[in-house]
């Protein structure tokens, strides 16, 4: 089943509650009426309800059924300040805190932590870091991690793969990567993708002597202690992650090797660069980053993105709080 389709299936009728800090974006309403519309999603948008309002009457779009809230003016805000105080642990008073949450992706990630919300989506108009700086303070990562990371969904006809982490660790050491490889088959799951994890080298199976090669051959042990029954292999280069009759040479004795479905790159430079040329030019659709890891489902959107765009990862924001 194609990739929306059956996410739309898991989350139609579920009364799933994504907030968007952005909501004067014509891209944010539009999408978000969509959803509602369709029963997907019940949209939250946190703003000035007369701005809202001009701005979706801009846009061509009613806002009528969509709650709205303004974190100017809320009546809950000051046992709002109080959580995140606490959540804190002291690391800000509560005048910073009065301070920070006036901030729509503060205010919105508190929602989410919260259970007012179910998830986030934010990003159109904010860099990065405005929008998962919150989300680390606040949702933090879960039980067992040491941090969040970025994957990307490749799709191209019948074809799905995962890359990670493609957006946020620039260089983690063995056992964050192990993480990432450990979190990323499980993000792979809920795309319907089987996951056979491959972590990337230059190397396969001791080819190639490096400090390089050896944090990515101790990181397929660490994730392979940290979850025995999932296949996983590394260090494999990507010809012997992905093609069959190279992995007979290769790594022959390999259960990932030559059918794997989850690429974990070694650093974000070659993250980066890898899904862009799959995506260039191998024609992949590049979905996200999904950020993985995370007790909470936060979503960064890229500021050059369209309606389609909100569309699809407020689905996928929405399938990861199920």
């Amino acid at each position: 089943m194609e990739l929306f389709e059956s996410l739309k299936q898991k989350i139609k009728g579920k009364n799933l509650r994504i907030v968007f800090p952005e909501a004067t974006d014509e891209r944010i309403l539009k999408a978000a009426v969509r959803l509602q519309q369709e029963n997907l999603v019940e949209p939250v948008f946190l703003g000035a309800a007369e701005e809202i309002q001009k701005a979706a009457l801009a846009a061509g779009v009613t806002t009528s059924q969509i709650k709205i809230l303004d974190p100017n003016n809320y009546s809950d805000f000051e046992q709002m300040v109080d959580a995140f105080v606490e959540r804190r642990h002291g690391k800000n008073t509560k005048e910073q805190a009065q301070k920070m949450l006036r901030d729509p992706n503060y205010f919105g990630t508190m929602l989410v932590f919260l259970g007012q919300v179910d998830g986030m989506v934010s990003g159109a108009v904010h860099p990065t870091g405005d929008t998962v700086r919150p989300a680390l303070q606040i949702i933090k990562v879960k039980p067992g991690l040491t941090r969040t990371s970025g994957a990307f969904i490749m799709q191209k006809d019948d074809q799905r793969y995962l890359f990670a982490d493609c957006a946020i660790n620039i260089n983690p050491n063995s056992q964050e990567l192990a993480e990432i490889a450990v979190t990323s088959a499980k993000t792979a799951q809920l795309f319907d993708i089987d996951p056979k994890v491959a972590l990337l080298s230059f190397s396969t199976k001791g080819s190639a002597k490096s400090d390089e090669v050896t944090k990515v051959a101790e990181a397929a042990k660490l994730a392979q202690q940290m979850d025995p029954d999932l296949a996983l292999d590394g260090e494999l280069q990507f010809d012997a992650a992905f093609v069959p009759k190279v992995a007979q040479q290769k790594a022959p004795n390999s259960a990932v090797a030559g059918q794997a479905t989850v690429f974990v790159f070694p650093e974000l430079q070659s993250g980066n660069i890898g899904y862009k040329i799959a995506q260039r030019f191998g024609g992949f659709e590049a979905i996200g980053p999904v950020l993985q890891g995370l007790n909470k489902p936060v979503s960064d959107l890229s500021r050059g993105c369209n309606e389609e765009d909100v569309y699809k990862l407020s689905l996928i924001t929405a399938a990861q709080a199920l």
